[in-house]
């Protein structure tokens, strides 16, 4: 389908989480024609995380509010928001860019990737069949669903401890499976966990397979030193094992790693003259929002100034 909508853009900001709002609000402030392609609700991972309280100047806030503001900030700003799935990048080596969507080909002279990361399966027989009925990767979206239930969360860093955490608001136990005898979350996170009466761990154990008749019932778990299996009951299943950059749309550009992340600069620039990329889909030491929007703040300064060039080279 062809869209309507010829309209050249100075940059075209894939992806409306943390990152992309940022380069959003940046690029709408110095004047940019500027888009932004969110194929859901802004907010990105930001916007399914119950509780934010590392994000500087701001005490704590929980992540859907604090997501609503930054769109809103964008918006304000003159970002257009468009809606729609983004299928794939045509003529990224060229002056014009086209991005190919499910509402249709958008023109730009630049692409600021925000794509994001989304959690990674775990990869057990029984995840998938029951996905939505007790398997979920997102404890602010479901948690209220099990209230005075039995839960599992499987993990050990800063999304695993701190969500677990957030869980016993609602559900009568929890308790942490973690493939290694320690946790990697943050210290201040593990004496929460440690301390909360209703949290419990299983250490040096991976779960075989998730199992239960149109909803989860038990698990098969396994010690990694030992090798005994055994099954552990539940009512629900949260997973926290890593994620998976969102780049598979445009994986045919020489822009990523092995992982799939993207590939920049310190002015988040990528091997293609125009295109930059910002936020958890780059590959990167840190992913938390203040990272991304700081990203997405350089990604939006460099993109102006290559459509200053852009518009110098048209004279």
């Amino acid at each position: 389908m062809m869209s309507d909508n010829h309209t050249l853009y100075d940059v075209i900001i894939i992806g409306g989480g943390p990152a992309g709002m940022a380069a959003g609000l940046y690029a709408g402030r110095a004047n940019l024609k500027v888009a932004m392609i969110e194929r859901g609700m802004p907010g990105g991972q930001a916007a399914t995380t119950h509780l934010i309280e590392n994000y500087p100047g701001v005490e704590s806030v929980d992540g859907p509010s604090l997501s609503m503001t930054m769109h809103k900030q964008a918006e304000d700003f003159g970002t257009e928001m468009i809606t729609a799935e983004v299928e794939r990048i045509e003529d990224a080596d060229k002056k014009i860019k086209k991005v190919l969507t499910s509402r249709g080909e958008f023109l730009t002279k630049t692409i600021i990737l925000a794509t994001g990361a989304e959690p990674r399966k775990l990869g057990a027989p029984g995840e998938e069949e029951l996905r939505g009925r007790g398997v979920s990767y997102c404890a602010t979206c479901d948690g209220a669903f099990f209230r005075e239930k039995e839960l599992v969360v499987v993990g050990g860093g800063d999304s695993a401890v701190e969500e677990g955490i957030y869980l016993t608001r609602h559900a009568s136990k929890v308790t942490i499976i973690h493939r290694r005898d320690s946790l990697r979350a943050q210290k201040i996170l593990q004496d929460r966990a440690f301390k909360n009466e209703k949290i419990s761990f299983i250490w040096d154990t991976v779960v075989e397979s998730i199992e239960g008749e149109g909803k989860v019932q038990k698990l098969k778990i396994k010690n990694t030193k030992t090798g005994e299996t055994g099954e552990y009951a539940a009512d629900g299943v949260f997973i926290y094992v890593g994620m998976v950059p969102n780049t598979k749309f445009f994986s045919d550009l020489p822009i990523l790693n092995e992982a799939g992340y993207v590939l920049t600069n310190s002015k988040m620039e990528t091997k293609i003259p125009g295109i930059f990329a910002a936020g958890d889909g780059r590959e990167t030491v840190l992913r938390q929002v203040v990272t991304a929007t700081a990203d997405g703040a350089v990604a939006a300064f460099y993109a102006g100034h290559y459509v200053e060039m852009w518009e110098a080279d048209q004279e």
